[in-house]
């Protein structure tokens, strides 16, 4: 009776399909589902619209004030930390359905392509006698590596392999100078593009290029933890994505190197410029206590931190996905050591995805676009309610005490 009165008076004016409705009422206090309950079909249209929204207020406020002090809990992504210059638009709330299937509440965030916090070079330096500032960094051996003019002559002694060799007889770095070279020089390269140091410039993306990302508010569990692959890991702070680990094996076996800049960063034609390495220039919020620096969010909602706490002591107890969890922050991650080549092993929730859109385009899905070459696998299907704004803004905020405050 209880369940029937909450669904009939708070819910069901949402549209939301009963698989979402009942848990989230089996949750709610037998004595919350008869005060709502009053003699609700004998009023007319008018004040049953009334108390249906009033209903769902004294819901959503009497559990925000229940669970209010519990601590020790998954903390949900907070908007507010994110670099307000790197936003398109309004952080946005609406439905969306997980890569695990459920359904939930997400932020729809969407950003530019490009980072605004720092500069988005060197990667490749000109010639084999430049120093370290005329080239970025490069992972192999669990290290990074400074691509300066000597790495880039000694190439042939750190690969044993005497086919490497990156630049002239003049001692001129083949570099790719163009975005036509850029393109052509990809995991699976031309031959003719073989033995160059490739670097995509800012200027090369195409104009309006924006990356959009739909992030749960909170995570939702899953049965098991899922691995990175090929999709997105992520979003800093200042707005730039966190990828999965770049394919060096392809790229070595053409004999070519894609440097990361020193912030651990390149572009890639098809969603901008992104990191595949943490190194600590990027934008970051300081902790009240002395836990290491929030850098950003994974893509299923927890928090990412830097690595190394303010002692300088990496975290004794990560889990295998590089998590764990503390009073204040819940379960979060900690980034691993740039020159792993990666941010995190795997995901502990389900995920949301990332979205590339070109200006006010229509939106290219994770299933339509390539990263480094590869396929992305659907993650997220975003469902758009058909009120107006206004009323859906109300709707969000009563949803996000509602349900958010439950978890």
């Amino acid at each position: 009776m209880g369940l029937a009165v909450i669904h009939w008076i708070t819910l069901k004016p949402l549209g939301w399909p009963l698989n979402v409705q009942l848990p989230l009422l089996s949750r709610l206090p037998m004595k919350v589902s008869l005060f709502l309950g009053f003699n609700h079909h004998r009023l007319p249209m008018k004040c049953k619209t009334i108390t249906s929204w009033l209903g769902v207020m004294v819901v959503g406020l009497i559990i925000q004030a229940c669970n209010q002090h519990s601590g020790g809990g998954t903390v949900s992504v907070d908007p507010t930390l994110f670099y307000e210059d790197a936003l398109v638009g309004d952080i946005a709330e609406e439905l969306c359905t997980l890569s695990g299937g459920t359904e939930t509440i997400c932020y729809r965030i969407t950003v530019k392509s490009t980072p605004v916090d720092h500069q988005a070079v060197p990667w490749c330096p000109e010639t084999i006698s430049d120093g370290d500032k005329a080239g970025g960094i490069w992972p192999d051996g669990g290290k990074i590596n400074n691509v300066d003019g000597a790495f880039i002559k000694n190439l042939e002694a750190f690969y044993s392999d005497d086919q490497w060799k990156l630049y002239r007889d003049d001692g001129s770095v083949r570099v790719t100078d163009s975005k036509e070279a850029c393109v052509a020089a990809r995991p699976n390269v031309d031959e003719d593009y073989q033995n160059f140091c490739v670097q995509c410039l800012l200027s090369y993306l195409e104009k309006g290029m924006v990356n959009t990302h739909i992030i749960p508010i909170k995570p939702v569990q899953q049965t098991k933890p899922r691995q990175i692959a090929r999709t997105s890991g992520g979003l800093a702070l200042n707005g730039v994505n966190f990828d999965p680990p770049a394919p060096t094996n392809a790229i070595l076996s053409a004999r070519t190197l894609t440097p990361f800049d020193d912030c651990g960063g390149h572009i890639h034609l098809n969603h901008g410029y992104h990191y595949h390495a943490h190194t600590g220039c990027l934008t970051e919020v300081a902790q009240e206590d002395t836990h290491s620096l929030m850098i950003g969010h994974a893509l299923e909602g927890f928090s990412l931190h830097a690595r190394l706490e303010e002692q300088s002591a990496e975290e004794s107890s990560l889990d295998e996905c590089r998590g764990h969890s503390n009073e204040t922050r819940g379960y979060h991650y900690h980034v691993t050591d740039p020159g792993s080549n990666s941010f995190i092993n795997c995901f502990q929730r389900s995920m949301g995805a990332r979205l590339k859109e070109m200006g006010k385009g229509r939106p290219v899905m994770p299933h339509q676009q390539t990263i480094e070459g590869d396929r992305v696998a659907p993650l997220v299907r975003v469902r758009e309610n058909p009120e107006d704004r206004m009323m859906k803004q109300s709707k969000n905020l009563i949803v996000h005490n509602l349900i958010y405050n439950l978890a």
